[in-house]
Parts: C-alpha cells; sequence; structure tokens
C-alpha cells in the first residue's frame, strides 16, 4: 500500500492510475481493500450488509469479504463502541459505522471514558486500532436529531484522532490512514459530499493524518475550511478572484492532530484569517484555530479574523428555513470582504 506521507510530503499519491469517483464510492473502495489487505480488519454497522449498504459506502462488501467480516447489528451505540475497543485490544481493525452522527453519542461515554485514555492509562503500552466513520445529514428535512457536527467535541478530548475529509481522494486515503493507525480515530463525513466525483488513484494509498492541504494559492487573505465548508470555501474564492481578490484555500483535513503550522504559515502571508466551520460558532473548532493564529501572530494580522459559522440554533426541518441555516459560498466571500476591506459587491 501506497503511504503519501513518504511520498508526497502527506498530499495525495503521484504517477498513480485513476478513475472518477464519487465521495461514497471512494469510501467503499477504502473499506473493500483494507478488508483485503489485512484480514483483521472487520466491518459492522446498522444496515452495513443491506442491499443499499448505507447511502453506498459499504455495498456489495458482506458479499465480497463474507458476513463474518462484514455484519449487521441491532441498535445499542454504547455496546457497539465497547465491542470496537475490545475487539481492537484483542488485535482487530474494527470499523464501525453510525449512519448518523446523533446516534454516536450514545456511545460518548466509551468512547471519551475508555478508548480515549486506553493508551495513557497503560503507560504507551497498549494500541487501540478502532476506526469510527459518523455521517452527519443534511437536506430533505433531517432536523436537529440527524445533522449534528459535532467534530469541536471529540477534537477536545486527548486520545481521539478526528478526520474530516472533504474530497473524494481524501475520503480514500485519510479513510486508510486511519485505519492502520493504531490509534482510536472519528472520521466525519457530510452526507452532502457524498455525490461529488473527482478523479482518485485506484490502488489504496494512505494520506498523513495531521496534515492540511493547500486547495489554492492566494495573497490577500487565508480561507481555513473544514470539511463541508471546504468545496464553499473553493467557490467563494472563485467570486472573490473576479473582483480581483485572490484567497487561499486551506482544507484541514483533520481536526486531531491539527496542522497548526500550515495555518499559520498561510495567515503570516496574507495578513487575513476567515475561518469556515460547519459546526456553531461558540466554543468551536473556529474559534479554536482563530484563538492560535491569534497568539502566534498577533500584530502582524491585518484585520481581525472572522468565523463563518452555524448560526445558535438547532438545525431546521423545514426545507425554506434549512436554506437559510447552513452558510455557504456567499457568506464565506462576504466575510473576506470584510477581512480586506472590500464590503462592496
Amino acid at each position: 500500500m501506497s503511504d503519501s506521507a513518504a511520498a508526497g510530503g502527506g498530499d495525495r499519491p503521484h504517477g498513480m492510475k485513476t478513475a472518477p469517483t464519487t465521495y461514497a464510492g471512494a469510501l467503499r473502495d477504502a473499506m473493500d481493500q483494507a478488508l483485503q489487505a489485512d484480514p483483521g480488519v472487520v466491518l459492522y454497522g446498522i444496515g452495513a450488509d443491506g442491499a443499499s449498504g448505507i447511502f453506498g459506502t459499504t455495498k456489495g462488501l458482506a458479499e465480497r469479504h463474507g458476513g463474518h467480516r462484514v455484519f449487521d447489528v441491532p441498535i445499542a451505540e454504547q455496546a457497539l463502541t465497547g465491542l470496537a475497543g475490545g475487539a481492537a485490544n484483542a488485535g482487530l481493525r474494527p470499523v464501525l459505522v453510525h449512519q448518523r452522527l446523533d446516534f454516536m453519542l450514545y456511545g460518548v461515554d466509551m468512547l471519551v471514558n475508555w478508548l480515549s485514555m486506553w493508551r495513557f492509562i497503560s503507560g504507551g503500552q497498549a494500541k487501540l486500532p478502532l476506526t469510527i466513520r459518523a455521517i452527519v445529514g443534511k437536506g430533505w428535512g433531517q432536523g436537529p436529531q440527524h445533522s449534528k457536527s459535532l467534530h469541536a467535541w471529540f477534537a477536545h478530548v486527548p486520545g481521539l484522532q478526528v478526520v474530516m475529509p472533504a474530497t473524494p481522494a481524501d475520503a480514500k486515503g485519510l479513510l486508510l490512514a486511519s485505519i492502520f493507525s493504531d490509534d482510536p480515530t472519528l472520521v466525519i463525513e457530510g452526507r452532502q459530499l457524498y455525490s461529488m466525483t473527482e478523479e482518485v488513484p485506484v490502488e489504496p494509498y494512505r494520506l498523513r493524518l495531521g496534515k492540511a492541504a493547500v486547495r489554492r494559492a492566494g495573497d490577500d487573505v487565508t480561507l481555513v475550511a473544514i470539511g463541508a465548508m471546504v468545496p464553499e470555501a473553493l467557490a467563494a474564492a472563485e467570486r472573490l478572484a473576479e473582483a480581483g481578490i485572490a484567497a487561499e484555500v486551506v482544507d484541514l483535513r483533520c481536526l486531531a492532530p491539527l496542522d497548526l503550522d500550515t495555518v499559520i504559515a498561510s495567515v503570516r502571508h496574507t495578513g487575513r484569517l476567515v475561518v469556515a466551520d460547519p459546526g456553531w460558532q461558540r466554543f468551536g473548532a473556529a474559534a479554536e484555530i482563530v484563538a492560535a493564529v491569534a497568539e502566534a501572530l498577533g500584530p502582524e494580522l491585518k484585520a481581525r479574523p472572522v468565523r463563518v459559522t452555524w448560526p445558535q440554533s438547532h438545525s431546521p426541518t423545514s426545507a425554506h428555513l434549512e436554506g437559510a441555516f447552513y452558510p455557504g459560498a456567499a457568506e464565506i466571500e462576504a466575510a473576506a470582504r470584510i477581512a480586506v476591506g472590500r464590503k462592496d459587491g
């Protein structure tokens, strides 16, 4: 398996055969290749072996690898999380899939009070190679019980890795890296990204966890984006370019480990910062990034940082209200214009 941390500095590998693949398809390919590579990899979740295969991300894998390795489970999130910890402690590499991140909250006691601490309480001797995929819903009336984006909660806890792929190629490379990591890892996926298509390497490869990617270079303002906000930030950068504003777009990829070096280097270059975070503002990931940049650069900043986040409210069920709830490219563009002192449209 190619490891681009060695070959390409943490970015996607070069010189590999590619094929157009959706985000959902890339997740499925990563799971398929992990199951092929290591007999210790097992995959389970509600509907994991069903005909639809959790929005297509596990489709056909039970038939290909057997029901003893890819299987359905009862609705018992706390027990399923404990099962992952026990399996990992016994030498397997389990992958648990939650169709909605909201449902994973029933397993938080096990995740936070046990799994995150396992390496610490063992004096660094124990490994716990487990991966939990959690999907954040959006659209078609998801409402507040199916659309929580709580990445900042989990990034706050020492001992947990938190991964948020924004592209199909990253979805594959980061999921494979997560599965073959020796620490408990959450891979948080925006459901609205599943239909995104791009060229993805066919062979298995891993992207370095904790290495951000500069998706677009620019001199005027840095747009740091997380997960599903990355394509919105890139769209905003296109609009800004038409107005003569060069925005640099940094895709964090991971919240834990967090690549502050890349963020700070970019903001040192542009002098301005906008953070686009698919979550609530207060005590959120955007707040942490702004604080870290302010501590590092202080008076070097040319303008106050700006955050683009969800309103401090639960997401509505109404499609009309939902359209007004979620910020996107327009809000990021407006924030960047404030940062550079160009509020005119």
